[in-house]
C-alpha cells in the first residue's frame, strides 16, 4: 500500500465526514429553517460531530481496505458498513418536527416516539459507528497478515 493510497483513504473520510454533516443541516434547514438546525447543532454537537467523524473514518478504512484487496490481486468480498445509521441519529434529534408536515400520513407516533428517545438514538449510532470501525479494522488486519504469509510463502519457493 502506497502512502498516495492511505492519503487518498484519508480524503474520502473527510469527505464522508463533510457530505454527512452537510446531510444534517440541509435536512434540518429545510424543515425548520437554518438558526433552527444551527441551535440543534450546538445543543447535540458532542453527539453530531462525532457521528460523522465516526462515518468518516469507517469511509476510510473502508476505501484502504478496497484498495489493499485490488493492489493484492486477490479477490473477495467485504461488508463495508454504511452511514445510514448515522444519518438517521443525527437527523433523529429534530425529527419531531416533522409532526407539522406529515400529520396527514399518520407518522405522528413514530416522531414522538425518536423525539423522546433521540440521546438513546445518537448512543446506538454511535455504537454502530464504533461496530463498523472495530469490523473493517479487523478485515484489515486479517488481509494484511494473509497477503504477509502468502508473500512470505511465495519468497520461501523461489
Amino acid at each position: 500500500m502506497t502512502s498516495s493510497s492511505a492519503i487518498k483513504s484519508i480524503g474520502f473520510g473527510i469527505l464522508a465526514s463533510s457530505l454527512l454533516l452537510g446531510l444534517y443541516f440541509a435536512v434540518l434547514s429545510l424543515i425548520s429553517g437554518w438558526d433552527f438546525a444551527l441551535d440543534q447543532f450546538v445543543s447535540f454537537r458532542i453527539y453530531i460531530v462525532s457521528l460523522a467523524v465516526g462515518f468518516g473514518i469507517q469511509v476510510g478504512l473502508f476505501t484502504y481496505l478496497r484498495n489493499l484487496v485490488h493492489g493484492a490481486q486477490g479477490s473477495g468480498k467485504v461488508l463495508g458498513v454504511t452511514g445510514a445509521t448515522s444519518t438517521v441519529t443525527m437527523v433523529s434529534c429534530c425529527a419531531h418536527y416533522l409532526v407539522n408536515l406529515l400529520p396527514v400520513l399518520g407518522v405522528t407516533g413514530a416522531v414522538t416516539f425518536i423525539s423522546q428517545y433521540q440521546i438513546e438514538l445518537f448512543w446506538l449510532g454511535l455504537i454502530f459507528n464504533i461496530g463498523g470501525i472495530i469490523y473493517i479494522a479487523r478485515k484489515i488486519v486479517q488481509f494484511s497478515t494473509r497477503e504477509a504469509l502468502l508473500n512470505a510463502e511465495q519468497t520461501r519457493i523461489l
